[in-house]
């Protein structure tokens, strides 16, 4: 039996290695070899106790009896827990990350969104709860990636009769693609911040001015469209009616990448052999000074991830003309302490936009779907959380086989959506049904407003965001 066959017949991943010596043991000394073997593995996995003087099977039998500890003596889970599931439109492969993700020991609860495919080390779309712990990956390479709207003082008759001048806004007003930069410095008080809190956030400092105001690739977008207000307890001060509206999507940009790569490195470097097998889900212990260190850092990338978007409203609204009214913004890849069952635990929501109760928050679609501006439910076994977006049906790489960007530009355009620039890999038909995704989290969240996407950037690099 190798290890992944000791995993799946119920050994925990801390022991599997002195499983697989227990099995060499009973092959090279005691001459048992085959069937034989496996049938003793499962026998002494199902009931440990009774194997407590085996002469072969002692050793597994007490490794599986005992409670382990951490290095700080406390107690560590080895049963993986369970996790719920939103959605029906999920592969395998992605729960089969959510799996292993419950595995880690110090893990307290789990979900999954509707939205739900697969990513690194914790799918996209997963919750995770740890004790004590944070795993870079379960937060994400694009740390704080989140999402702004602004409702605007402009009618929306303006969309049509200036759309020229709300082009010009979104061309000028911010920058794509990967090391995308403005050629003059924006202005924000979050360059003012210490930016000291470790030697990554220090070294990237200057390039993260450079880029802040930027929208950087892949799924990130700046769009005008339609806000549709029906309910009069919108939570937003707004009268029910049409409003104009600016929706933008990115994040931290490459500083954040360089944080996430940087303490993921060194939480696979400090863990201890015996949990090599987590792989990306490489964890830092909070009581570390790197645990410490990526808490700082990533916060001061949430900081920076909503100045980007900040400044990106601020420039477009500029050249455009006209006065925000209101607006609603969320993170959707970062760890929040929060108490949940009545512990302090570091929630993960990896491509989960928070749902507490009458939280507000923004869940896109594409480029050519709606977008909801959604009130949380404070759903205790979501962990109060819902989908981030629509989600992905495939790979990068199958949607540029299978669409063609111009013909869905045109496409698009006969249905009087604007699309200034985008790659194949974005186009509607590579995400889920956004209204089905809205449906199957009914529980999490209610519709305050609907937004219609008008004119569209994104990046037409076609590169993942960096």
């Amino acid at each position: 039996m190798n290890a992944k066959q000791l995993i799946s017949a119920g050994v925990p991943p801390l022991y599997v290695q002195d499983a697989l010596i227990q099995v060499l043991t009973a092959i090279r000394e005691h001459a048992l070899h085959g069937q034989i073997v496996q049938s003793g593995v499962k026998a002494c996995i199902e009931n440990p106790a009774n194997f407590i003087d085996d002469p072969i099977w002692s050793g597994l039998a007490h490794c599986l009896i005992s409670e382990p500890v951490d290095d700080a003596g406390r107690e560590m889970n080895l049963k993986s827990i369970g996790y719920q599931t939103w959605g029906t439109m999920i592969d395998e492969a992605c729960h089969s990350q959510m799996r292993n993700a419950c595995q880690l020991p110090m893990a307290r609860g789990a979900a999954l969104m509707p939205d739900a495919h697969l990513g690194y080390g914790l799918p996209i779309g997963g919750v995770l709860a740890l004790e004590n712990a944070l795993v870079p990956y379960a937060v994400g390479v694009d740390i704080a990636c989140r999402m702004k709207l602004s409702v605007l003082d402009w009618p929306v008759s303006m969309l049509e009769q200036r759309k020229e001048d709300f082009k010009n806004a979104l061309i000028k007003g911010t920058v794509f693609g990967v090391g995308g930069r403005h050629q003059k410095r924006m202005d924000h008080d979050v360059m003012d911040q210490d930016w000291s809190v470790c030697r990554t956030t220090r070294e990237n400092h200057i390039k993260a001015w450079s880029q802040l105001g930027t929208s950087g690739s892949g799924n990130h977008f700046v769009e005008f469209g339609t806000l549709t207000i029906s309910d009069p307890a919108n939570d937003l001060g707004l009268e029910p009616g049409e409003y104009v509206a600016l929706l933008s999507h990115s994040g931290s940009r490459g500083t954040g990448a360089s944080v996430c790569n940087t303490y993921s490195r060194l939480a696979r470097q400090s863990i201890p052999k015996k949990f090599e097998f987590v792989g990306d889900l490489a964890w830092l212990d909070m009581s570390s000074e790197p645990g410490q260190e990526y808490w700082a850092a990533m916060n001061l990338m949430g900081d920076y991830a909503a100045a980007n978007h900040d400044v990106i409203h601020k420039n477009v609204v500029r050249i455009l003309g006209g006065e925000i009214l209101q607006g609603v913004e969320n993170h959707h890849n970062f760890a929040w302490k929060e108490i949940h069952q009545g512990r302090e635990l570091y929630v993960h929501r990896k491509g989960a936009t928070p749902a507490g109760e009458g939280i507000l928050g923004v869940i896109p679609g594409s480029m050519g779907t709606p977008a909801f501006v959604v009130r949380g439910k404070g759903n205790a076994a979501s962990l109060e959380s819902a989908s981030h977006g629509a989600g992905r049906l495939m790979s990068r790489t199958k949607a540029k086989e299978t669409f063609n960007y111009h013909a869905t530009r045109r496409e698009l355009a006969a249905q009087g959506i604007t699309v200034l620039s985008a790659g194949a890999d974005e186009v509607p038909g590579v995400y889920k049904d956004i209204h089905q995704v809205m449906a199957e989290q009914a529980d999490l969240v209610s519709i305050v407003a609907r937004f219609d996407p008008k004119i569209v950037k994104m990046s037409d690099d076609g590169k993942a965001e960096d």
